[in-house]
């Protein structure tokens, strides 16, 4: 229990701690995909408040910086073998949760890793623009409405051609139950940020590793290069993208995340 909350956590493996939180109205199957079958390290993939099993709460305390604190929170309880610190890292809104998390508690972790991120340090980037947009017409018209406006639009077909797989995870908003939660999570954390300062990130001194790939719109490459740019200890993998080759990505992904856990054993 988390602030009254049922935090829902599934984990793999056995050994270290490392703390994997998933994306933006995702959960724990997000990060479990991609979790490499590794000797020596225990998965712990919880889900967010409002996320997968978990209780939603107040909605109105759906944020970045609140979803952070409860991950510090679960975080504080999970020394591994030898008293290690864990690795927190997460994908998209999970990667901002664990750059916050890094950058405000750097004595908690061993390392971080950021995975397809949507944030640097601004809130409410021009890359979530069609969340924003979901979020509004959810609000406005409901679910099947709001994806018929949604996909006549020039923002949609823009997206289809160049990161098919985005469109994908778009069209998932528009299903997912029960929508005023959706909308709720698609409002807030689409018009949030990590809310800290470049100077912070620039201050992060854990080994770190970031994740991007060509052909995200939602997760611009751009991000994971200034990102590792800004980290001291950080180091870029580029990744099969997913509108490409799915089982590409997967597979590529689970050996970045493979290959920096050895070196951090």
């Amino acid at each position: 229990m988390i602030d009254g909350l049922r935090i829902a956590v599934q984990h793999a493996g056995k050994g270290r701690p490392f703390l994997f939180i998933h994306g933006l109205c995702g959960d724990a199957g997000q990060t479990l995909e991609v979790f490499p079958q590794i000797d020596g390290w225990h998965c712990i993939s919880p889900e967010c408040r409002g996320h997968g099993r978990s209780d939603a709460g107040d909605k109105s305390k759906f944020s970045i910086a609140q979803f952070t604190a409860d991950m510090v929170e679960l975080a504080a309880g999970l020394a591994g073998p030898d008293a290690h610190a864990p690795v927190i890292g997460g994908i998209s809104m999970g990667a901002a949760i664990a750059l916050r998390a890094a950058a405000l508690h750097p004595e908690m972790f061993s390392g971080v890793v950021l995975a397809r991120p949507a944030w640097v340090d601004q809130p409410a980037p021009d890359n979530l623009a069609p969340h924003r947009m979901i979020a509004d017409d959810l609000a406005r018209q409901g679910a099947k409405a709001a994806r018929q406006t949604f996909d006549n639009s020039d923002m949609a077909r823009r997206i289809l051609e160049q990161a098919p797989d985005n469109m994908t995870s778009y069209h998932g908003f528009f299903e997912r139950q029960p929508t005023d939660q959706t909308q709720a999570l698609l409002a807030a954390i689409a018009h949030d940020g990590p809310g800290i300062a470049r100077d912070d990130i620039a201050a992060i001194t854990l080994p770190t590793l970031v994740i991007g790939s060509q052909r995200d719109l939602a997760h611009p490459l751009a991000m994971a290069r200034e990102l590792a740019n800004l980290v001291p200890q950080a180091r870029l993998a580029e990744i099969t993208p997913k509108s490409d080759n799915r089982d590409g990505y997967v597979r590529d992904f689970s050996a970045a995340i493979g290959g920096f856990l050895k070196k951090m054993s």
